[in-house]
């Protein structure tokens, strides 16, 4: 799977056309070629709002689901086991329009990750992310925690 995250330009395309983001009305919108940065919008559509005619938390929820680990997986290419292990979403206002999601990768954060797993040990990294309105309003906060660790030939043991 090494050929899967040489291009983020691709990846950004084919989770685009995947059928769970496509159908939601999820489009990563920005995928930076070093992986370090993602924009990710939901639009409104009739299908995806709830009985208040405003967006579907689920829906909120979902656009921050796989990102920061194909994030990771993009970044440190073949070398990290990562997976989403928890989340959470603190609904702050009803969804209305288009919303907005962006996520990024720190330096520090990145280095944290290098040395929290030294030598094949798992580790759990938190993220927290902001899902904004068209109008820069706070709509949600997402907190997700993941699963990262080194592949046994990458261990250094």
């Amino acid at each position: 799977m090494d050929w899967l995250f040489d291009n983020a330009a691709w990846v950004r395309r084919a989770l685009n056309a995947w059928p769970p983001f496509w159908g939601a009305g999820i489009k990563i919108e920005t995928l930076s070629d070093d992986f370090r940065y993602c924009r990710v919008t939901l639009k409104s559509r009739w299908w995806n709002k709830n009985a208040n005619r405003t967006q579907f938390g689920g829906s909120m929820f979902a656009m921050t689901d796989p990102i920061y680990p194909l994030m990771l997986m993009g970044y440190f290419k073949n070398r990290y086991y990562v997976w989403d292990k928890a989340g959470s979403i603190n609904y702050i206002k009803p969804g209305k329009g288009k919303l907005v999601a962006e996520f990024n990768l720190s330096e520090g954060k990145l280095a944290e990750i290098v040395a929290a797993t030294e030598g094949g040990i798992k580790y759990f990294p938190e993220f927290e992310v902001t899902v904004q309105d068209g109008q820069g309003e706070l709509v949600a906060q997402v907190k997700r925690t993941l699963y990262v660790r080194a592949k046994p030939e990458h261990r250094g043991e």
